[in-house]
């Protein structure tokens, strides 16, 4: 298979159309980010079995999450200084190994110590990985087409949260709670070797330089370039406009408006599978239109989808449900312009160690954005959440900076 380098001349309408060659390696790189974002998505859903089998409390079960994003920060600061260096197929395969083994260790554990090790391991490597990824569809992917293949990434997250999560809790409820990450474990398996067979190698970014990058070469990059620096300030507004409200949503729907624990399921459902089937046409409208433009149109439509969240009085919940899943569209539709951009402030050759980086500070903003939510709702006597709207008017004001900030983002490469 050719390698998939950059054209910098303008496509005819037969070019612009997603190669073969390409779709395969896209195909792979969403299966990678699939099993990324199950075995980080259903930990949260099985906290309540957790905290009964390892006899654990909330606090404690809390750290299991913190623990994967804490190495995952961590590791994606380390990363930054050598990923560079590599092939990003060798690069992509040993990362993908090494989550591999760290999910498999999630289901062989009987501890909470060991399974806490374990997530941090997964954690290590799954960070890494999803920056990785990106970094591959801006190396392999011609601009004018890249929206519409970071598009296609996207979906992994739709498909995980219509297929994976439900897949994943009913193996937990009708076998053993660690066979979410067994399955997910061997799945990975059988994908590293398809990486292998049928990923091409790419060495382009590292035949463009001459010169050996020297170690803290990549932050020194990052803090003498503007651009890039801006990119990175995008990035964590973003998330502060995006992740303040995500983790209060179901327990307010539940608490608030008034839906069962199995209703629940239906807000990731609708939002789920509407958004894999309109990600990819973000993408397409972004490339046609342009990354700023399409950003700003959807992420103008979030702005009403928060307020109607934060703001939802006692509706029925086919209503709440149009509340939700519209979020899920815009919210998710303008994170695919979002990413096109910032994938595409910095030339190949340094494109991984910045988007380490920039997938670090991305782990630090949700942490940020859940504890700064978790401090502003409250429950009153009755139990109700209270205050989630000043957490949606907090998502709007971000929002709305997020918007005049792209339109100072440069588009490099």
């Amino acid at each position: 298979m050719p390698y998939l380098g950059m054209n910098k001349n303008h496509p005819s309408s037969k070019e612009d159309r997603l190669q073969k060659n390409e779709l395969v390696l896209l195909a792979l790189l969403a299966i990678v980010q699939f099993t990324h974002i199950i075995d980080f998505m259903i930990v949260m859903p099985l906290g309540a079995q957790f905290m009964d089998i390892f006899e654990i409390n909330p606090q404690q079960f809390s750290l299991i999450v913190t623990s994967y994003a804490l190495a995952a920060f961590v590791s994606g600061l380390l990363s930054a200084l050598f990923i560079d260096r590599f092939d990003r197929k060798k690069a992509l395969f040993w990362l993908y190994v090494g989550f591999t083994i760290g999910t498999l260790a999630c289901s062989f554990t009987e501890s909470y110590t060991f399974f806490l090790s374990a997530r941090m391991l997964t954690g290590a490597f799954g960070g890494v990985l999803g920056a990785l990824v990106l970094s591959i569809v801006g190396d392999a992917i011609p601009l004018v087409r890249r929206g519409r293949a970071m598009g296609i990434i996207m979906t992994a997250f739709s498909v995980a949260s219509v297929v994976g999560v439900p897949a994943g809790l009913y193996l937990a409820a009708h076998f053993k709670w660690n066979t979410p990450f067994l399955v997910t474990g061997l799945l990975s398996a059988v994908f590293c070797v398809a990486i292998l067979i049928f990923m091409p190698s790419m060495t382009k970014h590292i035949n463009q330089t001459t010169e050996k990058p020297r170690v803290f070469q990549a932050y020194a990059n990052i803090l003498k370039d503007n651009n890039q620096l801006r990119a990175l300030l995008f990035n964590v507004i973003l998330m502060l406009g995006h992740f303040t409200i995500i983790p209060f949503i179901a327990p307010y729907m539940q608490i608030n408006i008034g839906f069962s624990e199995y209703q629940i399921t239906y807000i990731y459902l609708c939002g789920g599978i509407l958004t894999v089937f309109l990600l990819p046409y973000f993408g397409k409208l972004a490339d046609r239109y342009g990354y700023t433009r399409v950003f700003t149109i959807s992420s103008i439509a979030a702005l009403f989808s928060i307020f109607a969240i934060t703001n939802l009085p006692v509706v029925a919940i086919p209503i709440a449900l149009i509340a939700t899943s519209s979020f899920f569209v815009v919210a998710s539709g303008r994170n695919v312009p979002a990413l096109t951009l910032v994938t595409s402030v910095v030339k190949p050759e340094n494109r991984g160690s910045f988007m380490s980086v920039r997938n670090s500070i991305n782990e630090a903003a949700l942490a940020a954005s859940s504890f700064i939510a978790g401090l502003i709702v409250t429950e009153d006597a009755n139990g109700q959440l209270e205050h989630y709207n000043y957490v949606g008017y907090i998502a709007i004001a971000m929002s709305i900076l997020a918007i005049l900030l792209a339109r100072k983002i440069k588009v490099v490469n």
